[in-house]
């Protein structure tokens, strides 16, 4: 499995992740986006999308550990992976057919989104 995980750039960007390495993904809570976070798994491969005015995937990330001991806050770490060569709009990636049932475009609003592994493929161009 592959995860999606929105942040606002002001905030939190991927640009910080790349400079400090790793960082505890936090803050989440909405409850279905809280139940992804718990599933995670050592390894599996992030896409960081910058929402606000920017609304791009701009970079990939890896999964270090998770610690769901409290399901209201798990402890989600992952490690920078590589800015994405051809960042992806939220307009192209709704206008693409591979995203047409996917939470991503159907709850705009969850900042926790699984993907499958042509989305990601395509997200990320690899």
């Amino acid at each position: 499995m592959h995860y999606l995980l929105k942040t606002e750039p002001e905030t939190y960007s991927f640009y910080d992740l790349e400079r400090e390495g790793e960082t505890v993904w936090d803050g989440v809570t909405n409850p279905v986006a809280l139940k992804f976070l718990r599933s995670m798994q050592p390894g599996e491969k992030l896409v960081i999308y910058h929402t606000g005015d920017e609304r791009t995937a701009v970079g990939t990330a890896i999964v270090v550990s998770v610690d769901a001991d409290n399901p209201r806050s798990p402890v989600v770490r992952i490690k920078a992976g590589k800015k994405i060569k051809t960042p992806r709009t939220l307009a192209e990636i709704k206008a693409h057919r591979l995203f047409a049932d996917s939470p991503l475009v159907r709850q705009g609003r969850l900042s926790v989104v699984p993907l499958n592994d042509a989305q990601y493929a395509w997200l990320t161009s690899e």
